[in-house]
């Protein structure tokens, strides 16, 4: 049946000290939910000493640690019971505070439109730009960007599109009006080049991928849903490199249904995920007992083999 409660912990590692934990209960409440508990703890110096509360909360009584009070107090502000305190208390110590950046500093990416007159395709104002945006509107700011301070980093990007487009030569910015740009792609079967609003739905999502994956300002946790969209499969062993190299940057989340990614990943990369009468499970493929399956067969087979589970 339907779950009747959902609970996330979260520990992070503080120098020097115990680590901090951040752990949040949810329930449904008709259409909603409703916040059953909320800690927010470090342990103590020892297994026998109590943990340190930062924040304890259950239900709607609700407590925070106050610095200039040294205690734990409830607020004395509007408590908005369908947010949790951790983004609602006043600033705190300065690993608490980490702690809450970190939670905060979270992007998702989802389908990118890529019609007509969509943002990707359109000139660009120039402004610093670290990520190329949930759209596209940033893209080539954020390439120019990185061209301009990081040229490693660009020299990988056109070196990837290099890998996947033989033809390919660079990658040019040229003004359109005061304060614009716009891009163009120089391919060696083309007299001319190709602007922006020229490319193909692939190749346009395909450059904004690796811009991301590429790029300066990845927040602590990066969601990516179904990056195979559009994409040619031979175009998804290269975002795999890419994505393992941004893994060392920011906590990487793709979500895929796609066994043509799967393919170019390992066992300890993928976790399947399941959902049966209500319940999600997820099982981290390397724990499945796979060896003898991958003597024969690819992941991407197991995978449709349904071996692995995570199939309808």
């Amino acid at each position: 049946g339907k779950a009747q409660e959902l609970e996330i912990a979260v520990s992070m590692k503080v120098p020097e000290r115990q680590p901090l934990t951040y752990s949040l209960n949810l329930s449904p409440k008709g259409l909603s939910y409703e916040i059953n508990q909320e800690t927010l703890t470090q342990r103590g110096a020892t297994s026998t000493s109590e943990p340190f509360k930062y924040i304890e909360s259950s239900g709607l009584n609700i407590k925070y640690f106050s610095q200039e009070d040294r205690k734990l107090l409830r607020p004395n502000w509007e408590h908005n019971p369908l947010e949790t305190s951790l983004s609602q208390v006043p600033k705190m110590y300065r690993e608490p505070e980490n702690l809450r950046k970190s939670l905060a500093s979270c992007t998702y990416y989802g389908a990118l439109d890529v019609s007509e007159k969509s943002l990707i395709r359109l000139p660009q104002a120039i402004r610093p730009a670290k990520l190329p945006g949930a759209n596209g509107e940033n893209l080539v700011s954020c390439l120019y960007y990185l061209r301009e301070t990081d040229q490693d980093s660009f020299e990988l990007i056109e070196d990837i599109i290099s890998s996947a487009f033989p033809d390919f030569k660079r990658l040019n910015f040229p003004p359109v009006a005061t304060g614009t740009l716009s891009m163009t792609w120089t391919d060696s079967n083309f007299p001319q080049p190709i602007y922006l609003h020229e490319l193909s739905e692939g190749t346009l999502r395909f450059l904004w991928l690796i811009t991301l994956l590429q790029s300066q300002g990845l927040t602590t946790i990066t969601l990516i849903d179904e990056p195979e969209v559009s994409l040619h499969p031979e175009l998804l062993r290269h975002l795999v490199y890419l994505m393992r190299e941004a893994a060392k940057r920011t906590q990487l989340i793709v979500a895929t249904h796609s066994d043509r990614l799967i393919r170019f990943l390992e066992p300890h990369e993928v976790l399947v995920c399941d959902i049966e009468e209500g319940e999600a499970t997820m099982t981290w493929a390397d724990t499945l007992d796979l060896d003898k399956w991958l003597e024969d067969y690819s992941l991407d087979e197991i995978w449709a083999m349904n071996v692995m589970g995570g199939r309808p």
